[in-house]
């Protein structure tokens, strides 16, 4: 008896300190931050906001929500997203220190309301106004003047939901939202894409010079180079990476950088990326873990049986 009532004192303040103190701890090293299920209406900008920007973005907001109640036609957005593609064509050319994304699958990744106000004003659709005298600077500021009216905002973003969607794969997702900034080198993925094996040495080393050229240019439009992300999964918990990832100046106030716009579905696919190359063991982990607690129970039971046979008798 003497052996189970230390393995029950054991587990009491095991579990006492998982359950309590674990949390604890981690609460006052990470803020906890309420999450909007990748729903963009502004709330947290304006409850972030300072006095004299409230009101700024109230407004910036309230327009966007009634654009987004209007039926947009995609077929007139076609012409209207002719004005996009002379930046995001996926040509890898650094805009203003960085490249534009792609927006092959703009429909299935960002969301709706956010799309909008990206069109409307990049600056503050990201949330990254407080870099920006006049947000009209900003490297897609222009984009303003360009699809101004509340029509072809509705028509254009009606457009990309409609024939700029369909299936992307977890890696597309990530390349499309994040790897612009984010490197992940445990898949060789870079700021202007893939790595490929080279033949020559000469090749290589020219490869790496303009990888270290577009990490230049981002440096200097961030401030510094955003981290790799291999380990991120790792590092950090869901709830951070998850408000992290939606509203950025929720867990980095005055970070440089900006929000995304991911809807649940394209937050999920880059979560699965991340996942898969920061952490590819997880799936057989899981698998395993039930049956390593099972024979850890049954061989503790034997154990104790054994102990208990081979002690009969003794005092």
């Amino acid at each position: 008896m003497r052996e189970l009532k230390i393995l029950a004192v054991v587990t009491f303040f095991s579990l006492l300190i998982y359950i309590l103190v674990e949390p604890f701890a981690h609460s006052q090293m990470h803020k906890h931050v309420e999450g909007h299920n990748f729903v963009y209406t502004g709330e947290a900008d304006i409850a972030e906001a300072s006095k004299d920007k409230k009101a700024v973005k109230e407004k910036f907001w309230s327009e966007v929500t009634k654009i987004a109640s209007l039926k947009g036609d995609a077929k007139a957005g076609e012409a209207v997203f002719a004005n996009c593609t002379a930046c995001h064509n996926g040509a890898n050319v650094n805009m203003g220190g960085v490249v534009p994304p792609a927006l092959d699958h703009a429909g299935s990744i960002y969301d709706k309301n956010y799309l909008i106000a990206l069109i409307k004003d990049p600056a503050m659709a990201s949330n990254v106004d407080h870099k920006y005298a006049d947000t009209s600077t900003h490297p897609m500021g222009s984009i303003k003047y360009t699809v101004n009216t509340d029509a072809d905002i509705a028509n254009v973003v009606a457009y990309m939901l409609k024939e700029k969607s369909g299936e992307v794969t977890p890696k597309e997702a990530y390349e499309q939202a994040c790897a612009r900034c984010h490197a992940m080198r445990y898949d060789k993925l870079t700021q202007i894409g893939t790595t490929p094996n080279f033949k020559h040495e000469k090749d290589a080393l020219a490869h790496k010079i303009k990888v270290i050229e577009e990490q230049d240019a981002v440096k200097k439009y961030m401030g510094k180079l955003p981290p790799d992300l291999s380990m991120i999964i790792r590092a950090r918990g869901e709830g951070f990476l998850e408000t992290l990832v939606e509203n950025p100046q929720s867990q980095l106030p005055g970070t440089s950088m900006p929000r995304v716009g991911l809807s649940k579905d394209g937050y999920e696919k880059v979560q699965a990326y991340l996942t898969a190359i920061g952490d590819p063991s997880k799936p057989e982990r899981e698998r395993l873990g039930p049956w390593v607690l099972g024979f850890f129970i049954i061989f503790s039971i034997l154990a104790f049986l054994w102990k208990k046979e081979k002690w009969r008798g003794h005092h």
